[in-house]
């Protein structure tokens, strides 16, 4: 199976010079870097790798997840954060997971011996109830609803009709993977701090979207 890495970045320079050499190019046949506008030289880093690298069109986390699929060729598709809280080294496994037959694979900070430092008090309890109504909600037993960093089949998207633009979009994947009752697996994986840039993510407008998501694929289910 052929596997792009779809990586998305919005001022991620720092963490992309710590990161990126610790990916081994065997683990990937391609290699995708869409960019939200950054200004602290994540473009010109990128280039002067040699890394595909677009300027998303739309605005929107979801968007540019969807310009980058388009551009994708590879079978499997892994989201990956070039800002340390995703650990290269687990790459290899969430390959090997996608290839016992699944058709989405999670990297869990909280399954097994896996934990998150990246996460407070609030972070920590958001992602803890958001998963815990999410399985209630879509009878399914996931630890990490809202982690990123996954793979899955790259036709999955089209397949499920997803089609959010904003934050919420891996949420809206999860949800119409669970109604359609697709195999959704999981392996441990740490969280590490963030490098450097500053944290994007608003817990209260983020935790309002994630819950209207959930509640909004549940009444069409």
């Amino acid at each position: 199976m052929r596997v792009t890495l779809l990586i998305l970045t919005y001022n991620e320079v720092e963490g992309m010079r710590v990161i990126m050499p610790q990916i081994d190019p065997a683990w990937h046949d391609e290699l995708i870097i869409m960019d939200g506008g950054s200004t602290d030289g994540t473009l010109e880093y990128a280039r002067a790798q040699g890394y595909a690298i677009h300027v998303q069109q739309q605005p929107g986390l979801g968007a540019a997840y969807l310009e980058g699929l388009a551009r994708a060729t590879g079978d499997i598709v892994i989201l990956f954060s070039p800002d340390g809280n995703s650990d290269p080294a687990r790459i290899p496994d969430l390959i090997e997971k996608m290839r016992q037959g699944y058709d989405l694979a999670i990297v869990s900070r909280y399954l097994d011996w896996a934990k998150s430092t990246d996460d407070d008090l609030v972070t920590g309890f958001g992602n803890w109830l958001f998963t815990k109504l999410y399985n209630v909600l879509f009878r399914q037993k996931v630890t990490d609803l809202l982690v990123i960093y996954r793979a899955f089949r790259r036709d999955l998207v089209q397949e499920l009709g997803v089609d959010h633009t904003a934050i919420s979009w891996t949420t809206q994947m999860m949800c119409k993977a669970a109604k359609q009752r697709k195999r959704i697996g999981e392996i441990p994986g740490d969280e590490p701090p963030r490098i450097g840039g500053v944290r994007k993510m608003n817990p209260l407008r983020n935790g309002w979207a994630e819950l209207s998501m959930l509640l909004r694929e549940f009444v069409r289910r």
